[in-house]
C-alpha cells in the first residue's frame, strides 16, 4: 500500500505539527486515500476514570482521516466527524487508527476509520467528511 514519495512528505508533516507531537502521534503508512496513524496510550491521555480519554481517540482518528483526505495533493478539510467508541483500550497500549477513502469527487469525499489495539481489539470506528478545496497542500510534488 506504501507510496514511498507521499509516505514521507506526509511523514515529515505529521512530524512537524505540533498537535500531532503532543499526542505522540506517527504516521505508519500512507497512500492515495489511505492512511495508516499510531499513537502509543499513556497516562497523560488519561481521563477522570485513568482510561484512555476519548478525545485521545478522536484525535488518533482526526489525524488518520486528515492525512487520508490530503493524499491525493489537493488541499481537504474535514466538514463533519461521527465516532462510535465501541471499547475502551488499556492504558499502555499502542493504537492504530486506519482511514480508508470511500468516495471522492472535486469538491466532497468521505472516510471509514477503525481504531485497533495492539491485540486486534476494535476500539472505535468513525466516519468522515472532507470538503476539497481548489489549491494544492503541502503533500503536493511540484
Amino acid at each position: 500500500m506504501t507510496d514511498n514519495k507521499l509516505l514521507r512528505r506526509a511523514g515529515e508533516a505529521v512530524e512537524q505539527e505540533p498537535f500531532a507531537r503532543k499526542l505522540g502521534l506517527r504516521l505508519v503508512d500512507c497512500a492515495p486515500g489511505y492512511a495508516l496513524v499510531e499513537m502509543t496510550t499513556t497516562p497523560e491521555l488519561g481521563n477522570l476514570f485513568q482510561m484512555v480519554h476519548g478525545g485521545a481517540i478522536f484525535s488518533l482518528i482526526d489525524e488518520a482521516f486528515q492525512v487520508a483526505c490530503n493524499t491525493h495533493g489537493t488541499l481537504a478539510v474535514a466538514l463533519g466527524l461521527s465516532i462510535s467508541y465501541l471499547k475502551a483500550p488499556t492504558m499502555g497500549v499502542s493504537l492504530q487508527a486506519e482511514a480508508r477513502e470511500v468516495s471522492r469527487n472535486p469538491r466532497i469525499a468521505t472516510y471509514e476509520t477503525t481504531v485497533k489495539d495492539e491485540n486486534g481489539n476494535l476500539i472505535a470506528t468513525a466516519s468522515a467528511t472532507a470538503y476539497r478545496k481548489k489549491e494544492n497542500n503541502f503533500f503536493h510534488e511540484s
